[in-house]
């Protein structure tokens, strides 16, 4: 396979990923990844392997290795080693405030005739009639009053 993205670095970038390899407090996904780098660079000081043997020396996957070149090529090898950042929400929320307000004010409302006290499912149920939202699970419901610490009796 040939690479796309090849790794040089500075003395002072090679010191720095050297210096971060050989902690012992450092999270485990950056020491990796330094170490990578390090195996990568195709520099003076740099041992430039080819990626099976980056694989095989440090057990990393072979697509974490791309994405890592990548990474360094585009950011810069020190911040290649962080985490990005989510760009966009996994899921939008099915409640926004003025729903959340909804739903506060019905399970804090008396349950329906026929009920004791109000229970998720019903309180999902009762949301869809009153078109607060076009469907939600009692899951859902339940974990948005937990996050509101809501204590239905």
């Amino acid at each position: 396979m040939r690479k796309i993205f090849r790794i040089k670095l500075s003395s002072e970038e090679r010191g720095e990923l050297e210096q971060l390899s050989r902690k012992r407090n450092a999270a485990a996904h950056k020491v990796l990844k330094a170490r990578a780098l390090l195996l990568c660079d195709e520099g003076e000081d740099g041992e430039g392997l080819k990626d099976p043997e980056i694989i095989a020396k440090i057990d990393i996957a072979p697509a974490t290795l791309q994405r890592l070149r990548q990474r360094c090529c585009e950011v810069g090898p020190l911040k290649a080693l962080e985490r990005q950042k989510q760009v966009r929400v996994s899921r939008p929320r099915k409640l926004d405030g003025e729903a959340q307000a909804r739903l506060t004010r019905l399970a804090c409302s008396d349950p329906p005739e026929g009920s004791n006290r109000w229970t998720l499912r019903l309180l999902a149920d009762k949301l869809v009639e009153l078109e607060v939202v076009e469907s939600i699970s009692h899951q859902t419901v339940g974990q948005e009053l937990k996050k509101m610490k809501s204590n239905r009796g």
